[in-house]
Formats: C-alpha cells, structure tokens, sequence
C-alpha cells in the first residue's frame, strides 16, 4: 500500500522534479517507509512506499528489463504468484519479489488492456517512454483511490489523493459547486465528481491513456449479469446448500489470496457477521491463537458492539485486543480528520474506522476487513425498505399522510439506529423511485432541502442526476439485482471503500477486503438474487455459508452498522463545536448556506424536536472541511 503521484507535460517540456517531490511529499502518510521519483523527459513519476511484500527490495517507481517502461504503484495483486510464472515462461526477468514488477511486464506483453487480467486492489501511473504515453488504472471495485486534472497545457496530473495535485502549480484550488450539492444530497461525492473545479476521480475498472495531449478513458470489466431466469429461479433446498457450501469454499480461498504479506497481519472485528466471517476464514488457514483481531467500543452503550466482537473471539480462540473510547477521543480527532480529508466526507463513521486503524496499527501493518459483503449479497435494512416501500406506495394518499403525520408526532429518541429514526428516515423515502429512494435513505438532504439551503441556486439536479445514472445499470435484471448495482456503483467505491482508505492510509496501515477477490466477486453476481435476500433473510447466502463456524447469535443480530453516538454528542460534548462552526454570522460571511435554514435545524436538533442528526453532521464535516483547505 502507498501513495502515488506525477504527471507529464503536454508540451514536451522537461518535467520539474521540485513539482513531483511536493506532490509525492503530500502523501507521505500513505507510505512512511520510504520514497522515490522517477523524471523521464515531460514524465514524472513519484511514489511513497508502505513496505508489505519484498520489504528490502520493492522500493518504486520500477521500471522493465530495459528501463523503458516505468511505473508507479498503490495497492496489492493477489495473483501475482500466477502472473508471476506465466512471465517468467515467456522469457521475463525479474529483478525482486514484489508484486509491482508484474505490471511493467504484463503491459509489455498486452499494453493497457492488461489490467483485465489483475485480481486486485490497485490504483497506478505508467510511463511507457517509446510511445510517450501515460497509462493510469483502477481497480475493478475502486478500493484504492486515483484522481486526475487536465492541464491548460494539454499535460496530465494525477495522485492517490486531490491533495497531491494541488501541489502542482497548474491544478486551482476552487470549489465546484455542483460538487457542493452531490455532497449534500450523498455526504460524499461519487466518481467521477470531486469537490475541486477541474479535477475528477477516475471511476473504478477504468484506465486512462495519455498521448500527445489526447486523454481516451475506457471501462475494462463490467459485473457479469445473473442468469436471465433468476428473477424466477425455482430454488430446491439442495441447490441453495450445495451452493453455500461452495461460497464458504471460495471465501476462504480468497481470503488465504489475501492473507499474503510479510509483516504482521490482523483482522478487523466488530462482532458482525462480515468481519466475523473474514476472522472465522482465516482461523481456517492457520492457528487461530495466531489470528489477531482487533475492535473498538465506545462509552454509549447503545453504539459499544465490542462484546460481541469479544464473543466472537472468544469462540474462535483468537487474539484478540479491543479498547473503548471516549467523546473526548472524537473531539481531539475531528481537525485532525478535517486535514487529511481534503474532500468533505459526511459518513461520522470515519472517526471509528481511523480509531480502529489507529489502534491495530501498533500491532500490525496489514488488517483484512468484512467491506463489500452488503452492497453484494444485500446485507443493508434498506433493501428490506426497498420491498416494505412498494406496499407504502399502494397505500391511498389519505392513509399515506395520516402515516407521516402519525410517525411525525413519536418522539425523538437519539440512540443508535433507533426506532423512530429508522422509521421517520424510512418515510422521507418511501414515496419516491427506488434509487432516489434508496438515496433518501441513505444520505442527509433531499433534491429539495438541497435547494432550500443553498445561497445560490443549484447546477445541477441532483435527483435526477441520480436516477439518470441508476438507470443505466444492469437495465435487463430483476429489482434487487438493479439496487445493488447502484450500491456497487456509488456507495461502495466513494463512501465505505474512499473511507476504509482514508482512515487507515492516515496512520500508514492497509487494509484488505477479501469479499472484492475478482473471482469471489464474479461468482456472486452470477448468483440469483433469491440467494442473497430471499425468506426475509438479508445476506442469506453468506448467513448459511458462516453457520458452521460463527456462534449463533451473531448470525441473527440485527445490522447496526459501525457509528457513533452523533445525534447525542451534538447535544453534549460535541454543541460548542456545532455552534461554532454553523453560527449565523460566519453562515453569512461564507456565503454558501442560508443562515436561517441551519439554524433551524440546530435549534430543532437541540430542543428534541427533531433528529437532524445526519444533515448537522454533513454540514459540520463541511466546515471543517472548508476552513481547512479554502479559508
């Protein structure tokens, strides 16, 4: 895992090794063992390298047997054993054994399309010399991050993150304002969109070529679509078994592709049934007292999963190291977070994620964690609320209202994930499309409310934006099928994937997720769909498949996710912080949110009123944000 950055000149000019030292030193966090920059004519290449496989001999940027195609690396191929002797069969000679040096060789065979061939979580740039050409990819699921700008100059820039590139004396440092709505419609911003006039993210299985000014940007792998008849699979009880079976078969298989390093290893734990699932496949692959596994807790009860985590552990027999943190621990962290986000996030579940990440740091480099199980085999509510949403829309209008109104006068109750907040965000979606619906849900503000808060109207609208872009995935196939690709295609890669990334690359700690193996992800989307939330049972596949290796009672636990007490703390420990960063005079003088409409919402959120809990911390996030890195 590392960090990455450089860029070529569109006219040819000698590239400056001053720029792409100041670009590669911003990301010097994602890779604290060491660094490298590589200047070939108009290219220059950087790199900072976190050491996990080869550590005395993979220092990057690294080049071919001839020096003429160079490249520079984030990430981890899990096939390189296999890519690795397929080269050396054809006559390739390796210099180390990491498994960056495969990439320089499989281009050299295939060019660009090579990346088709990679089981991975990548993100590189690389400079081929005879043809002049820069080559930039992601990853098929967007696990590791790759931003680029443009120069007026027909040049390239890129880095692992916008901070890099801001570095470069032709990238501005201007705020987008449709950005600014994508933001608060989803408390993020999905690829290809940044928060930075000018620059983008390069969307996940992508590559971009660069070539004499030219930019031509290609998608190489697509999900395979279910079978045509999965909508109506008449499912036996033994096809279903037989079929679990072989998913934990494969998981651990993808599990043991991921468990290469060589520096210490752990697991992230929080006692659900994804990250139990990891530790329990690993525990088959070695002993389990030597499976670390690590978790966090805080003070509210209602937020602390550490004791089912601890369960877990315990019937593993793993080694297990858990700590509980307080609001104090959040208070200190949040400018801390606000620096090395240099695009607003709105997910509070960062701050958890970089404690953890903290914390397993002092014990290991590399973490596996339970990422993507839920947006590939349906592991949220929502999808329960998808199906709950269709019976709301049959409802005649006068019963849907005296709903709302009813739902309206419960009160509030500021826990986790509790029942008046799971209803009432449930209502601000129910009427709407699927995939709007499912964004309402989800995120902080309606297209509305976005309009209703912003000074200047907004650019874009981003409903429809949404719903536009819903609609172009997986057209052909049955509802359920249709929702996760949308999942697959925004929350994943630049919510839980960018945050994941973000939260442990700050303290120099990378983080695995085995359910995104190329081979495990292009086996479960040829399941029907029945398999993954069928009989009422969210994750059903994965639930049968765990059963014999995880207690009870972590199978049927209801999903919480991984938050902290945000609604409380914005009453207690964490008020002085709102009221600070969201008072009407400084409103006023940054001249991007009404005044009037936040201060609503503050005041709602402070008398229990209401629970604005989710939209008061997106816009704080924002401040932070802003006071940053455009004050």
């Amino acid at each position: 895992m590392c960090g990455i950055a450089g860029f070529v000149n569109g006219d040819g000019a000698a590239a400056d090794v001053e720029v792409v030292a100041r670009m590669t030193r911003a990301v010097a966090h994602r890779g604290p063992d060491g660094e490298g920059v590589r200047i070939d004519g108009p290219c220059a290449l950087g790199h900072r390298r976190l050491s996990i496989i080869d550590v005395a001999g993979g220092g990057q940027p690294m080049s071919n047997e001839d020096g003429s195609v160079w490249v520079t690396f984030n990430g981890e191929i899990y096939n390189e054993p296999t890519l690795r002797a397929r080269l050396l069969e054809r006559g390739h000679v390796f210099e180390n054994t990491s498994d960056t040096e495969c990439l320089v060789h499989l281009y050299e065979e295939a060019g660009p399309c090579f990346v088709r061939d990679l089981n991975g979580m990548f993100a590189f740039g690389l400079w081929d010399a005879r043809r002049g050409r820069l080559v930039l990819a992601r990853d098929r699921m967007g696990q590791k991050p790759l931003f680029y700008a443009t120069t007026p100059g027909g040049g390239l820039v890129f880095g692992s993150e916008p901070k890099a590139l801001l570095e470069h004396p032709e990238v501005p440092r201007r705020l987008d304002p449709a950005s600014l709505a994508r933001y608060l419609f989803y408390e993020y911003i999905p690829a290809p969109h940044t928060i930075w006039s000018g620059m983008r993210k390069l969307p996940p299985a992508h590559v971009l070529t660069w070539e004499a000014g030219r930019v031509e940007i290609e998608r190489y792998w697509d999900a395979p679509e279910p079978p045509s008849d999965a909508a109506s699979h008449l499912e036996s009880r033994l096809d279903f078994e037989s079929c679990a079976r072989g998913f934990w078969t494969d998981f651990v298989a993808a599990v043991g592709r991921h468990r290469r390093s060589d520096v210490p290893l752990g697991v992230f734990l929080s006692g659900g049934v994804d990250s139990s699932s990891v530790a329990a496949a690993l525990c088959a692959l070695e002993p389990p007292s030597k499976v670390r596994t690590f978790s966090v807790g805080f003070e509210d009860k209602s937020f602390d999963e550490s004791a089912h985590a601890r369960a877990v552990a315990t019937h593993l027999g793993t080694e297990h190291h858990e700590r509980v943190f307080s609001p104090s621990n959040v208070w200190e962290l949040l400018p801390a977070v606000a620096n090395w986000l240099d695009e607003p996030f709105g997910d509070a579940s960062i701050v958890p994620t970089h404690l953890l990440s903290m914390f397993a740091r002092g014990e290991v480099t590399v973490a596996l964690g339970g990422d993507g199980a839920d947006e590939l085999l349906a592991g949220y509510p929502t999808f329960r609320a998808e199906r709950a949403s269709r019976l709301f829309r049959g409802l005649p209008r006068p019963a849907r209202a005296l709903a709302l109104a009813a739902v309206s006068a419960l009160p509030v109750d500021h826990g986790n994930f509790s029942f008046d907040f799971r209803l009432k965000q449930f209502l601000r979606g129910a009427a709407e499309s699927l995939p709007v619906a499912h964004q309402r849900w989800l995120g902080s503000f309606s297209g509305a409310e976005i309009a209703d808060l912003l000074v200047e109207p907004p650019r874009i609208d981003v409903e429809a934006e949404h719903y536009a872009r819903a609609a172009a995935l997986a057209p052909r196939c049955d509802p359920l099928t249709r929702s996760l690709r949308l999942y697959q295609d925004t929350y994943l890669p630049d919510d839980i994937l960018a945050k994941v990334d973000r939260a442990s690359m700050a303290c120099g700690l990378e983080v695995r997720a085995p359910f995104l193996d190329a081979e495990l992800v292009d086996a479960i989307q040829k399941l029907p769909a029945s398999f993954k939330y069928g009989r009422g049972v969210t994750k059903r596949l994965l639930k049968a498949a765990a059963a014999p290796a995880l207690p009870s009672s972590i199978l049927g636990r209801p999903k919480k996710g991984f938050g902290i007490p945000v609604a409380r703390w914005l009453r207690g420990p964490l008020r002085p912080l709102m009221e600070s960063l969201l008072e009407p005079g400084r409103l006023a003088r940054q001249g991007l949110f009404r005044p009037e409409a936040v201060q609503l919402r503050v005041d709602e959120h402070l008398n229990g009123a209401r629970d604005h809990r989710k939209p008061l911390w997106t816009l704080l996030m924002f401040q932070l944000w802003h006071d940053h890195w455009l004050r």
